[in-house]
């Protein structure tokens, strides 16, 4: 019977261990006994652990950009804090303006760098 899959089985012990199947059925020296479909499944299941690592941080910062949209109060509040920032010749964007803003906001230093630039992006592009 003639395999029509293009991955190569011997490639994917890593991925089959935790599946609990053993690379050696899929090996030459068993040819008889190897199914394409495992090889096919295997690729599958790492194929849609991938797609899937990356949804968080996408969540996450889509709900930043959401939060600044509802709130434009804040958003002109911290538009007006970075302004006095640049006034004294500091970034808005400096390692000591995003821990403010990520204290003030409960937030940590990579979504308040987030907050930061839809901030300055959508209210004060004027800001540096």
């Amino acid at each position: 019977m003639p395999r029509h899959s293009s991955v190569n089985p011997m490639s994917l012990p890593l991925v089959l261990q935790p599946l609990g199947l053993a690379a050696s059925r899929l090996g030459p020296a068993n040819s008889g006994t190897g199914h394409p479909w495992v090889a096919c499944l295997a690729a599958g299941v790492l194929s849609l652990g991938l797609a899937l690592v990356p949804l968080a941080p996408v969540e996450a910062a889509s709900a930043l950009l959401e939060s600044v949209k509802q709130n434009p109060q804040l958003s002109k509040q911290l538009c007006a804090e970075f302004k006095q920032l640049n006034a004294q010749g500091q970034s808005a964007t400096s390692p000591q303006s995003l821990a403010r803003v990520a204290s003030s906001q409960g937030l940590s230093t990579m979504d308040a760098e987030v907050l930061t630039t839809y901030v300055i992006g959508l209210y004060c592009p004027d800001v540096r």
